[in-house]
């Protein structure tokens, strides 16, 4: 078993998702400076969906990414400053050159988890900058086990330093993390790394069961600060960790600091399973998909659980928030119909 973890903390990445994006500069600030103090590795910055996305469609950020790169990198000594990238809302001319020349030290570049092919240029790109590159493949429980080894291969061809598989809506159990993660792990010469989300209060425990199966990178939030029902719970993670014996090199104590202050800074209140993020776990769609969802269910008069259901069986991935109001315009018409 391997005893050393890798905890790489997207709260101010993920954690966007939880405020619309609007985490400001001083939130940033307090947070950098309380993980440094904690000792946490790698901190995650930017907008929700990731480098170049701040937009109307899926919400726009109230710092621009240089603002958020300059302000994380003066506050951030020992630990390293990552980012999350999407080819599509992320450029290579404009948004990575220019994050490279901000001292990004880790590219997490990212795809839905059968489109691994779109990466390969931003990843041969961070690592020809002499930046470390990580591979993400995004909604895997959409893929089997053996399709994801395929999709991580070619990331790893690419020159992907380490692949990290996101439970994205929450959907997994433990044997199914243990499944993915264990072929990922014999099929692969690269550290793998698992990001969850915790719809179905699995977070934490899926979790340990991908270390179990031989991962060595977990992420984790602040509080769970983090889409929909939020990631795992960061300082919940470290204790568990610890409890069983492995080393994350971070201060209890101080993350539990972190933690205290991260109420306070970021929101009153912190994810959570609510409702409509256990629906969202069960249909196997993006959490970060929620707000949206109730807001287009009240202004069409439907159940914001038929949505998500019926986003389930189309398959809906981040990036269509359009298909949002389709679905909710048929289910309207439908129950027109049977009024009538």
């Amino acid at each position: 078993m391997n005893k050393k973890i890798l905890i790489s903390d997207p709260t101010l990445r993920d954690g966007n998702h939880a405020v619309r994006h609007q985490l400001s500069r001083e939130s940033f600030i307090a947070y950098c400076k309380a993980a440094e103090a904690a000792g946490v590795p790698i901190v995650e910055v930017g907008h929700g969906n990731g480098l170049g996305a701040s937009s109307m469609l899926v919400g726009e950020c109230k710092l621009s990414d240089d603002e958020i790169l300059s302000v994380s990198r003066e506050n951030l000594v020992k630990t390293r400053l990552a980012i999350h990238l999407i080819p599509g809302f992320c450029t290579i001319k404009n948004d990575l050159a220019k994050a490279v020349d901000l001292g990004v030290d880790i590219f997490r570049v990212g795809s839905h988890c059968t489109e691994a092919d779109i990466t390969g240029r931003h990843i041969e790109y961070a690592r020809n900058a002499g930046k470390e590159a990580y591979g993400v493949l995004m909604m895997s429980h959409m893929a089997t086990p053996a399709v994801l080894l395929e999709e991580a291969k070619k990331m790893e061809s690419y020159g992907a330093e380490a692949i990290v598989i996101m439970d994205s809506a929450g959907a997994y159990f433990p044997d199914d993390v243990t499944e993915r993660i264990s072929t990922l792990v014999n099929g692969l010469n690269i550290p793998v790394g698992f990001h969850g989300h915790n719809n179905l209060g699995m977070a934490v425990i899926n979790s340990v069961a991908a270390v179990n199966a031989g991962a060595s990178i977990l992420d984790g939030s602040i509080r769970g600060f983090g889409a929909g029902a939020g990631n795992t719970q960061l300082e919940v993670l470290v204790a568990v960790l610890e409890r069983l014996g492995f080393e994350t090199g971070i201060d209890l104590y101080k993350i539990l600091d972190a933690a205290d202050l991260a109420e306070k800074e970021f929101n009153p209140i912190a994810p959570f399973s609510s409702p409509i993020s256990i629906v969202s776990g069960l249909a196997g769609v993006f959490s970060g998909f929620s707000k949206q969802v109730t807001r287009t269910a009240q202004d069409y008069k439907v159940d914001p659980r038929d949505i998500f259901f019926a986003l389930g069986k189309r398959n809906a991935v981040a990036g269509q928030e359009s298909l949002i109001i389709e679905v909710a315009q048929e289910i309207a018409a439908k129950n027109e119909n049977r009024k009538g």
